[in-house]
């Protein structure tokens, strides 16, 4: 069986609904402990998944039959007077993970935000990871105008290896001609006279093996970041080759 059509299969089997009880809650809570392996005091509860649901968030999960396999988790939020949500967590344990089940969640959260007329979510993720950035922005259609510096602090995961918590922020315009594109496959592509902000594919192995130089790349990147969103920069594209994730950055950008 390739691998095309083994995904096909998972999402034909895979389920995603909103969750409710106190036992998909703590099913969540399950998942983001399998995928993070976080320290109980760094691990969200079952009880803000709860307060999340009931406070106008979300809380959706994905079942293969009776199995939750992924999650995802979001807040209602509010900037200069617009309503949007922050997504904290979308997580999909190992044996699911690379079969679109990702996809499906952020779908999902798209929908239902639509439905109440919210236009906006966002999210943060590691400027150094090549797959979620090719994912927020190349597959969905995000947009990025914001870095945090250490946003978390220190952080008892292992997949994230000691180094401070940067972030970037993605905007993801739910009803934007952009996203529809993405969702479309129809990628925005940059012009060739943009930045670009380079990160090696190989980061999650330098962490282990070569803390000292994941840190100098981290700070570097940090820096470049900083840079261009000074200047009013906007990434509005990602590409990559055999070695390294490229973030292309437009100014001025409207999405």
């Amino acid at each position: 069986m390739n691998q095309q059509t083994q995904s096909s299969q998972f999402r034909q089997s895979v389920v995603i609904r909103a969750c409710s009880t106190p036992q998909e809650f703590r099913a969540c809570v399950q998942v983001e402990k399998d995928v993070w392996n976080f320290d109980p005091l760094d691990a969200v509860s079952h009880h803000i998944m709860a307060v999340a649901h009931e406070t106008g968030g979300q809380v959706f999960g994905a079942f293969d039959g009776q199995q939750m396999i992924g999650f995802a988790l979001a807040f209602p939020a509010i900037r200069d007077g617009h309503v949007h949500l922050h997504s904290h967590m979308a997580a999909v344990i190992s044996s699911y993970q690379g079969h679109g089940i990702g996809r499906l969640l952020k779908l999902k959260q798209r929908e239902e935000a639509l439905s109440r007329g919210i236009n906006l979510i966002e999210w943060t993720f590691d400027p150094l990871q090549a797959r979620n950035a090719n994912f927020n922005i190349r597959r969905l259609g995000a947009v990025v105008r914001r870095y945090l510096c250490n946003f978390y602090g220190e952080s008892s995961s292992p997949l994230h290896a000691n180094l401070p918590t940067d972030r970037l922020v993605a905007e993801w315009r739910l009803d934007s001609p952009r996203v529809e594109a993405h969702l479309s496959g129809r990628a925005h592509e940059a012009d060739k006279d943009v930045r670009r902000i380079a990160i090696p594919r190989s980061m999650n192995e330098l962490r282990q093996a070569h803390p000292a130089k994941a840190a100098e790349i981290q700070a570097a990147v940090r820096q470049q970041f900083l840079d261009a969103f000074e200047q009013a920069y906007a990434v509005s594209a990602f590409t990559a080759d055999e070695n390294n994730g490229y973030y292309l950055l437009e100014k001025p950008y409207a999405d």
